[in-house]
């Protein structure tokens, strides 16, 4: 039997039965691509506007504070100072940290002055001088008047000089012959004995007992200067110094001692021994 041919009319509706089917398939799949991408936007905009509620929530840690991961709890950074809240770092928040720095170095700089300023004021070094050990062959300098002092001890000493050179002038023109000596000193009565009761001396020798006079130190230490002796007896004729106990008994054993009082003193002295036989005089 041989197959029939569909008629036109059904070929017709077929094929307008394929387009529509087409249609509706393409208008389906074009409409999930759609929802697909909505959905995406809107899962999008859904976790950051989650994001946000919980960053106010729990509010950022404090600038230079370690960063955690919220899934593994590691540190993920640090997160950088943000000194004006306005969630980022920018001009002003380095404006403010550069303020804050400068006012924190001003701040320990006038604590460090004050400081300074309370702190006990150390001696001059002029006026330091060690202790214990250390003062061991230090000198303490004299003191800004010491200048001063110096000058009115040299001044006084000068006047004292001229006092004992007065002193010594005056006992000087008592007599031709001075015998300085101290009472208790047995050199001194040897050389007594000798100018004053072996010899007979006019005028008489002057004797002048320095551990009795009241400037008999300054007088001994005055004739040291003058005659380079400063040891008592000190026999004086004329001025000048003839020596010690020893010298007058050396020159009266040679017989040369009348010959010397002579020779010093001149014709303002007569000199004699006493014990000698007719009182030989010269």
């Amino acid at each position: 039997m041989r197959p029939t041919m569909p008629s036109p009319r059904r070929l017709r509706l077929l094929l307008i039965a394929s387009i529509v089917t087409v249609v509706i398939i393409l208008f389906y799949s074009s409409g999930l691509d759609e929802s697909k991408k909505d959905t995406r936007s809107f899962q999008d905009f859904y976790h950051k506007t989650m994001d946000g509620m919980s960053k106010k929530k729990d509010p950022p840690p404090p600038p230079g504070q370690a960063v955690l991961d919220s899934k593994t709890g590691a540190r993920a950074g640090q997160i950088p100072a943000d000194t004006d809240g306005d969630g980022d770092v920018d001009e002003d928040d380095r404006r403010v940290s550069a303020g804050t720095k400068e006012r924190l170095r001003q701040a320990e700089q006038k604590a460090k002055d004050l400081a300074n300023e309370k702190a006990l004021k150390p001696d001059p070094p002029s006026e330091v001088v060690g202790k214990g050990n250390s003062a061991d062959g230090q000198v303490k300098k004299p003191a800004a008047g010491g200048a001063v002092d110096k000058a009115k001890e040299s001044s006084q000493k000068a006047a004292d000089d001229l006092e004992i050179d007065s002193e010594l002038n005056a006992i000087l023109k008592k007599a031709p012959v001075i015998i300085f000596s101290k009472s208790y000193c047995p050199y001194s009565k040897r050389a007594k004995g000798i100018l004053l009761e072996k010899l007979s001396i006019t005028p008489a020798p002057y004797v002048v007992e320095l551990d009795e006079h009241p400037e008999g130190r300054a007088l001994q230490d005055r004739l040291k200067d003058k005659t380079g002796r400063g040891t008592v007896p000190n026999i004086m004729i004329n001025g000048v110094s003839v020596g010690g106990s020893d010298e007058i008994v050396e020159l009266d054993n040679a017989d040369k001692l009348v010959a010397r009082i002579r020779s010093l003193a001149g014709k303002r002295v007569e000199v004699a021994e006493r014990f000698s036989t007719g009182g030989k005089q010269l």
